[in-house]
């Protein structure tokens, strides 16, 4: 009953891709496969160890009559076992991990769009860089913890997303793309990405980034061109023009400059 009760009409065969959602972006095929690969090693070590154990609990047993054995005893064939199979797995997954981390960062030579998503406590703000459908304005959307930040998208075409934050480690991920990462103080991380299918999703902060961190969550609308052109045009009449504060504090790591001043101002002996 227990594990019936996770089932639904609208897992859309969750079972086929191990609890991953459907992909929404052309990065979704290398994850897939690491993701998959992973639990088929996990399974096939986990049935040979089980495997291994129930034998010997069973072969060697203690019969009665028969002198209990020794209980500390050195095999040097399994030992070798133990150490290098270990060593070969984590190398083979250390190796695929790198093949699909590659594919996922692959640029983009002239993306379509460019979004800079500033992280900041506790909701994120998108910037829509030198837009068409606004005339090459910047024009930009927020929100906060009781009203979250929506992202809209163009389907079937190229955005790049530079991700910056003023204050600590967040991390951007919508798992429909089968992807995320972290917005870092100081740092300018980005990566390209096309969506594949309409639809709205649910991206979330996947990194704790303090006390309200499970509501940094924000709808991301996958749409035509049309609706998403109306969209920044609406942004732009409601007048979000250009690049919040926000944004140009997120390059910058917070209380660096202060720290500095306080440090030249003791070294040359002067009052703050």
């Amino acid at each position: 009953m227990v594990l019936l009760s996770g089932c639904s009409e609208d897992a859309e065969s969750q079972w086929e891709r191990l609890a991953l959602p459907i992909g929404a972006s052309d990065r979704t095929e290398s994850m897939f496969v690491l993701w998959v690969a992973a639990w088929i090693a996990c399974a096939v070590v986990l049935v040979l160890v089980l495997g291994l154990m129930f034998w010997a609990m069973v072969r060697y047993r203690r019969r009665p009559g028969n002198e209990v054995p020794t209980q500390l005893r050195y095999h040097l064939p399994l030992e070798v076992l133990y150490t290098v199979a270990p060593v070969i797995i984590v190398a083979i997954f250390f190796a695929q991990t790198v093949i699909a981390q590659n594919e996922m960062l692959e640029k983009v030579d002239d993306p379509d769009h460019t979004i800079t998503v500033v992280g900041s406590k506790w909701q994120f703000t998108f910037n829509y860089l030198d837009e068409e459908a606004t005339g090459g304005e910047d024009v930009f959307d927020f929100g906060d913890t009781s009203d979250p930040t929506e992202l809209w998208l163009p389907v079937d075409e190229s955005v790049r997303f530079d991700l910056v934050s003023p204050d600590v480690i967040h991390s951007f991920w919508i798992p429909e793309f089968y992807f995320k990462q972290d917005v870092i103080p100081g740092k300018i991380n980005s990566f390209d990405v096309t969506p594949t299918r309409e639809g709205v999703f649910t991206g979330r902060c996947a990194e704790l980034c303090g006390l309200y961190h499970t509501r940094m969550i924000f709808k991301v609308h996958v749409v035509s061109r049309d609706e998403y052109d109306a969209h920044l045009q609406k942004l732009q009449a409601a007048g979000q023009i250009g690049q919040p504060e926000g944004g140009a504090e997120a390059y910058r790591i917070a209380g660096l400059a202060e720290a500095k001043k306080a440090a030249a101002h003791e070294e040359n002996g002067e009052d703050e």
